[in-house]
């Protein structure tokens, strides 16, 4: 499928929001609310459209920081970390990176003896570094027309 113009624009404004309506992306991009619903059908279809969720504050719900942590799997034990840590409710976001690490992990833990024991689970797959997040200096940007 062929991002052109209008479509960028059309996912400039659900990146921004969401929730924002057919009928109010149409005024922004200056067509109809049915042009727009149709478009935004085509980039779900064509799997550029992915799903649409909502950001919990981690600060917010209990979790005192977040962290990264990244993983030089032992041998043979990359494969068996892959399929236990969808299990890890601490991770909210995982990749499969090239270089030293295997793998870096974006964690939320309650407090420091939570990431000790969640670092004990971890240290049977491989090496471990940890990271403790200060802040966001870039969140949640949206994806841009290539230039």
């Amino acid at each position: 499928m062929i991002v052109d113009e209008l479509n960028w624009k059309i996912l400039k404004c659900l990146q921004e929001n969401a929730r924002m309506s057919n009928a109010e992306i149409g005024r922004r991009v200056g067509v109809t609310s049915p042009a727009v619903s149709e478009r935004i059908k085509k980039l779900e279809d064509a799997e550029i459209i992915q799903g649409y969720t909502t950001f919990v504050s981690p600060l917010e719900v209990g979790y005192q920081f977040k962290a990264l942590i990244t993983l030089s799997a032992f041998m043979g034990m990359l494969k068996p970390f892959l399929e236990k840590v969808k299990t890890y409710d601490e991770v909210v976001n995982c990749y499969r990176i090239t270089g030293n690490e295997n793998i870096v992990m974006e964690v939320v833990l309650k407090n420091q003896r939570h990431l000790q024991t969640f670092i004990d689970q971890l240290i049977i797959f491989g090496e471990t570094k940890t990271q403790i997040v200060l802040s966001h200096v870039i969140k949640y940007s949206e994806v841009k027309p290539l230039k």
